[in-house]
């Protein structure tokens, strides 16, 4: 599905803006909305056929994408149950959650959103904001065009407060009195916003009625995201180019000026430089195997990708080094026949006793302790900081943090670390400042480690290492002359990898990649 060259740069020449829809585009929000309008409506249908002695039939994906998705609440509302033949009043806006009105059911909706949005959090489409970011920076301004009511809290949530310059959602629709998907009204409100002309501007979105409704608005290029779906529907509504993600036209990896080369484009050069190696694959986790999330706890790991290192660890030797607690990792990946380090790689654990634990670094353990305990008492009125307390480190995390209370997460954690220099010391990571011991250990050091200590210090071993953040440079730096190391989404500073890779879904495919290699050298 990866469009051409020339034609992303001659649909995009000219373009001063980028306007982009929320749902299914920059957060994966839509398969939350898809969850909570089946719920809303099978709930009322299964009621409705027994009351009438009818067979029921549920709500279905094809439902969800011909008559809800890309509309605004009430418009998806009317246009399913017109589809089933059931004609409900209006309603007012502000009538309470239930199933007597079109307007009562679309409240009914939001609750159960809010409810799965709550107990799951964001996810990001990480090549997304990449492109974004990597628009910002060449002097393109970005609107974000949502139909939902909840979008401002949806990005506050996942941390995209500073991506846009300007916002149309549900509520600044309803205040100003502007028709929703498919009619063009948003994207034109969108565009003044801006300053631009709508000739000038191109819009992303991942839905037939916002695809209409850019189209309709006459912009400059519409961009269609097929994420599993059909391409050619959003080509027969008017989308002038369809890809799978964004990471496919190309912005995103970029180290002052200079471009990484993408690993899945470049997979060919990099099989034959593996020629007849045995890869010895190390994963990061957070960013890599899973999308970064607003809390840790909620970085889950995606059956798909679950399933590609199983497999891949049956046809290699595949090891997960993170920041995390060792534990914490392992429950979080589920597989039994890996090798995981945790903690930066002080504390190593593997199949059949396999076991390493740094006994110096527990040294440090009452250090942690007492800078964990001053940094609470500091960041005791911060709102949204998170403070991590691991075994081997402390990470204080600000991505909920207003930007101008940033600073002031920082310099307690200076502050801190001051007060121990000769014990710990800072480093960063993505909306993150950790306190580590000051010890010569890093994930580059165990990743030697564990090519020493798995009988792979060798010649015929090409190890590969994936990681996305500043702690995974240690790493990229330690194969730097004898492996391949892969950026995973944008470098944020300058990088030893040798490869990109757009976010943790081009991970997945590049790792299944590896896995038909491997396979094919079986057969």
């Amino acid at each position: 599905m990866a469009p051409d060259g020339e034609h992303v740069h001659s649909c995009l020449r000219g373009m001063t803006a980028g306007v982009f829809d929320l749902d299914g585009v920059v957060t994966d929000t839509a398969a939350l909305h898809a969850v909570a309008w089946k719920e809303l409506f099978d709930t009322c249908l299964r009621e409705r056929a027994r009351v009438r002695g009818e067979t029921f039939r549920p709500f279905t994906g094809e439902d969800y994408r011909r008559h809800v998705d890309g509309r605004p609440r009430h418009e998806g509302v009317r246009c399913f149950l017109a589809s089933r033949g059931i004609t409900l009043p209006e309603g007012d806006p502000e009538d309470p959650p239930g199933d007597g009105t079109i307007r009562a059911l679309g409240n009914r909706k939001n609750l159960i959103f809010r409810r799965l949005l709550a107990a799951g959090g964001v996810r990001v489409f990480g090549s997304t904001v990449a492109f974004i970011r990597a628009l910002r920076a060449r002097g393109l301004r970005t609107a974000l065009v949502s139909s939902s009511r909840n979008a401002a809290a949806v990005l506050a949530s996942a941390g995209l407060t500073d991506l846009f310059d300007a916002c149309v959602d549900g509520v600044e629709a309803a205040r100003l009195g502007l028709k929703g998907k498919p009619d063009p009204d948003i994207f034109l409100h969108a565009a003044d916003l801006l300053g631009v002309s709508p000739a000038c501007a191109f819009a992303v979105e991942d839905a037939r009625a916002g695809v209409e409704a850019a189209r309709a608005a006459d912009y400059g290029c519409v961009i269609g995201v097929a994420r599993g779906s059909d391409p050619a529907t959003l080509r027969e509504h008017g989308a002038d180019l369809v890809v799978g993600d964004l990471g496919e036209l190309g912005m995103s990896m970029e180290v002052e000026g200079r471009r990484l080369p993408d690993a899945l484009e470049q997979f060919e050069e990099i099989e034959a430089r593996i020629g007849t190696s045995r890869p010895a694959i190390f994963l990061d986790y957070d960013g890599t195997l899973a999308p970064i999330a607003p809390r840790p706890e909620l970085a889950v790991l995606s059956d798909e990708m679950r399933e590609t290192v199983r497999e891949l660890s049956r046809l290699c030797t595949v090891a997960v080094i993170s920041g995390r607690d060792r534990k914490d990792v392992e429950a979080l990946m589920g597989l039994d026949d890996l090798v995981y380090a945790g903690s930066h790689g002080f504390d190593i654990a593997g199949p059949d006793g396999f076991r390493m634990e740094n006994e110096e670094a527990a040294g440090f353990e009452p250090d942690l302790a007492k800078a964990d305990a001053g940094l609470r008492s500091l960041l005791a009125d911060v709102e949204g900081v998170l403070v991590e307390r691991k075994r081997y480190a402390i990470a204080v995390h600000y991505r909920l943090v207003a930007p101008g209370d940033v600073e002031k997460v920082e310099a307690a954690v200076d502050a801190t670390v001051a007060g121990a220099a000769d014990r710990l010391r800072r480093t960063g990571g993505k909306k993150v400042f950790e306190i580590r011991p000051r010890f010569p250990w890093d994930k580059g050091r165990a990743v030697l480690w564990l090519l020493d200590a798995l009988g792979l210090d060798r010649a015929d071993v090409l190890p590969f290492y994936l990681g996305d953040d500043e702690t995974d440079e240690d790493a990229f730096m330690a194969l730097r002359a004898r492996g391949i190391g892969i950026m995973v989404g944008p470098p944020p500073h300058e990088t030893a990898a040798h490869y990109g890779l757009s976010d943790p879904e081009a991970t997945g495919r590049f790792l299944r990649r590896m896995i038909g290699m491997l396979e094919a050298r079986r057969s």
